[in-house]
């Protein structure tokens, strides 16, 4: 009997940053692989009332499809490169269409609130997690990630009002809990991201970014909770010892 690549107590997010090209696996099957990443293959099947058998056959198809896949490999990276890579491409993303997601949001409430009476939390939702997340990505870029860099470079990060990187980096991972759950709340509140008959055009361009934005908060947060963060402070630990 061959045995299974993977284990009842093997992290989600260990698989998917071992294995990236099984992020979509797991966010087709609905687990969170970023904010609930530290949780196990069991718990996670538990959560979802999967059957773990089942569901583990599945897993090892797709690791088997997966790989060789064009994925960006973020634990191949070095730490520096990887803050690099993340506000290259997650910060700036975020940066461009959390205003334009505002914008939309507001629009559609103010013109059909009248029908839709989740249009206007909707709204409230999205301008509360914009304002979050500007507020975090300006600590990750002011912050958090030069001490990341100054810790590869020099192998310390002395002069730090932080202390140990773990002060910051469990603010990080806290926030990273309530944008998770505010794109959670979108995704209820709009049935999944799906318009209903009478949706006009910019209601299903809002809710089409909705759906881009989650996948991508998946793919940002689980960078940083579940490769950039362990890999720093594991650094910090052997800098000190």
């Amino acid at each position: 009997m061959t045995q299974s690549l993977f284990r009842p107590t093997t992290t989600v997010g260990s698989i998917v940053a071992a294995q990236p090209g099984l992020a979509g696996f797991f966010h087709r099957a609905g687990i969170d692989y970023c904010c609930g990443g530290k949780r196990t293959l069991a718990e996670a099947c538990a959560a979802k009332g999967l059957d773990f058998t089942a569901f583990l056959t599945r897993l090892e198809v797709a690791a088997a499809e997966a790989d060789g896949a064009p994925e960006i490999d973020a634990a191949a990276m070095s730490l520096t490169t990887l803050a690099d890579h993340i506000e290259q491409t997650h910060h700036r993303y975020l940066k461009e269409e959390l205003i334009t997601l505002v914008e939309m949001a507001d629009r559609v409430a103010g013109k059909h609130g009248w029908r839709d009476e989740r249009l206007v939390p909707i709204a409230e939702t999205m301008r509360s997690l914009a304002e979050e997340m500007y507020s975090h990505m300006a600590k990750e870029e002011q912050i958090l990630f030069p001490l990341v860099r100054e810790l590869e470079r020099a192998g310390s990060v002395a002069g730090s009002h932080c202390g140990s990187l773990a002060n910051p980096i469990r603010q990080m991972e806290s926030e990273h809990d309530g944008a998770g759950a505010a794109v959670a709340r979108l995704r209820e509140l709009t049935d999944a991201f799906t318009p209903d008959a009478d949706a006009c055009n910019t209601h299903r361009a809002m809710l089409a970014g909705f759906a881009r934005l989650e996948t991508d908060l998946h793919q940002h947060v689980h960078k940083e909770n579940n490769v950039l963060f362990p890999r720093a402070l594991a650094l910090e630990a052997r800098a000190v010892a």
